[in-house]
């Protein structure tokens, strides 16, 4: 893409050479903030927050209650074939029981607010260092004397 400019003396070429500066800063500035956010929507918290929100969940879960379900016989086989490993037999059962009822009485929204929770105790925010921004060379020495 060509552009004609309309330089007339040294105030002009500066004033566009100013303007120049100014758009390019801009264009970076947009091009960057849109790759992050562009980014962002593909890592896993990304695709968590927008397929695993509680009204995700509830639309479902209402009807067939779901959750509660899958918990109340998934909680105790984990919490029996990992905590639980070497203990005895009236052990287990009493660990399937509590874990059973524990599951039955979760639902998304439990769900949801926990991951949530956990999720903010390893995304602390960070802090941003401030670049200093790099001197662009057009081309055009400083103390240039174009009349």
């Amino acid at each position: 893409m060509k552009r004609k400019y309309n330089i007339n003396n040294l105030e002009d070429l500066h004033l566009q050479v100013r303007l120049l500066k100014s758009e390019y800063t801009a264009k970076g500035d947009a091009l960057a903030g849109d790759s992050k956010k562009y980014l962002h929507q593909f890592t896993l918290n990304g695709f968590i927050k927008k397929y695993a929100t509680p009204s995700a969940f509830l639309k479902i879960d209402d009807k067939f209650n779901i959750s509660s379900k899958v918990l109340s016989m998934a909680l105790p086989l984990v919490m029996n074939s990992t905590f639980f490993k070497g203990s005895g037999l009236v052990t287990k059962a009493l660990v399937g029981l509590a874990s059973g009822k524990l599951g039955k009485s979760l639902d998304a929204e439990h769900l949801s607010a926990i991951f949530n929770s956990v999720t903010s105790w390893f995304n602390k925010p960070k802090k941003t260092k401030e670049k200093q921004a790099l001197e662009v060379d057009y081309g055009i020495p400083p103390d240039s004397e174009t009349y």
